[in-house]
């Protein structure tokens, strides 16, 4: 996986995770960046759900001279609650992540709707837009600066409150090799707006996380 150094950043980070698919009866599941997951109401066409999650998002004061004295931002597991629900080739689904390990990275509400195109027997490809809302105790932890913050970075001070924290683009491709081995990667292109965009934190923007994966199905 490669994402940000720390959320507005300008530096990459390459992180080697596990790419696990797990499920039992379509109803608790390891899948992606989500541990362990339980699909509570499901269907043919949709599922209704809670899951631990990990998204990794931190900032360190290492990673940058200028976020000395703006304190170390650590990651945690979220408490994942998920909705989907899918008519021909589009699904529309929602997320709320809520951290439950203190790590001050409060609430996170995404929004996405994607159109999966089988191109053949053997190649899908799946795009869509979406938006990320943010309360305002995750946007005071990544994106705000205090005055005693500010004292110490040199960075003005910077009110945050809740809104909307990004726009973005998924894009997906996966491939089956064989019977027994697929390879995907995905893509999501995001621009970070109102708090996040204008945060004297944030060197850009533009906001891109990329995952490849190599996937043997043992089954």
């Amino acid at each position: 996986m490669v994402s940000p150094k720390y959320p507005g950043s300008r530096a990459f980070q390459v992180l080697p995770l596990p790419s696990l698919d797990i499920s039992y009866d379509d109803r608790i599941f390891s899948q992606g960046l989500d541990v362990l997951g339980i699909n509570l109401l499901k269907g043919p066409a949709y599922h209704f759900g809670t899951a631990i999650s990990f998204d990794f998002q931190s900032r360190n004061e290492s990673d940058d001279p200028r976020l000395h004295g703006l304190g170390n931002v650590h990651y945690g597991p979220k408490l994942k609650v998920f909705a989907d629900y899918s008519v021909s080739l589009l699904t529309g689904s929602v997320a709320a992540y809520q951290d439950i390990a203190g790590t001050g990275q409060g609430l996170l509400v995404s929004g996405d709707l994607v159109a999966n195109m089988p191109l053949t027997s053997k190649l899908l490809v799946s795009v869509g837009p979406g938006v990320t809302w943010a309360n305002a105790v995750y946007n005071r932890t990544l994106f705000g600066v205090s005055a005693s913050q500010s004292a110490a970075s040199g960075l003005p001070v910077y009110d945050t409150s809740s809104g909307i924290r990004d726009v973005h683009l998924n894009t997906y491709v996966s491939y089956e090799f064989s019977k027994k081995w697929v390879g995907s990667v995905s893509l999501t292109a995001g621009r970070l707006e109102h708090n996040a965009g204008h945060s004297p934190i944030t060197e850009q923007r533009t906001e891109l996380n990329f995952l490849a994966a190599v996937n043997y199905r043992f089954k």
